[in-house]
């Protein structure tokens, strides 16, 4: 009989584990081992760009590709055609640079001048020498070329309509 005395019956002794604060607790538990246990979703990897082509362009197949209609910014810089499509800000529509978009910049860019005048005139015409620039204007030129080349894909090069290479790829 000594060892009933001061104990609490068994009905007692369940009653004191559930309390409200240990329910809580348990549910808090139960909760942390279900998100640790859930199949994480699946990540999503972002779309790949389409694939980019090396093709050539002459002046008025490279026109088309200025950004405007969802279009590819383009522009061609000593033959060889850069796609700037992520420089849109400057070189697409509304942009700094945009006069430059889907033609050949190289004489612009040399001379630092951005002006419509900077542009052949005549697309059917041969592709500007550029042989009247002095030596600062062609130093100036090859950096943007380089810079063109360090930031930008090459998707082409230009040629001048009715060259062999143009008869040669249909352009």
């Amino acid at each position: 009989m000594a060892d009933t005395v001061g104990s609490s019956p068994p009905a007692a002794e369940a009653a004191s584990v559930m309390t409200p604060i240990n329910l809580i607790l348990l549910s808090l538990f139960a909760y942390i081992v279900y998100l640790r246990l859930r199949p994480a979703t699946p990540q999503t990897l972002p779309r790949a760009p389409p694939p980019t082509v090396f093709r050539t362009f002459t002046p008025p197949t490279l026109l088309p590709y200025n950004g405007l209609n969802g279009m590819p910014v383009y522009l061609a810089v000593r033959g060889r055609v850069f796609d700037v499509t992520s420089g849109r800000n400057f070189y697409g529509p509304g942009g700094p640079y945009a006069n430059f978009a889907g033609r050949d910049a190289s004489r612009g860019l040399a001379c630092g001048s951005f002006d419509e005048e900077m542009l052949t005139k005549d697309l059917e015409a041969p592709l500007d020498t550029l042989e009247d620039l002095g030596s600062e204007e062609m130093e100036a030129l090859q950096g943007w070329e380089e810079r063109f080349s360090e930031k930008y894909l090459v998707v082409g090069k230009l040629v001048a309509v009715g060259s062999e290479e143009a008869k040669a790829t249909g352009t």
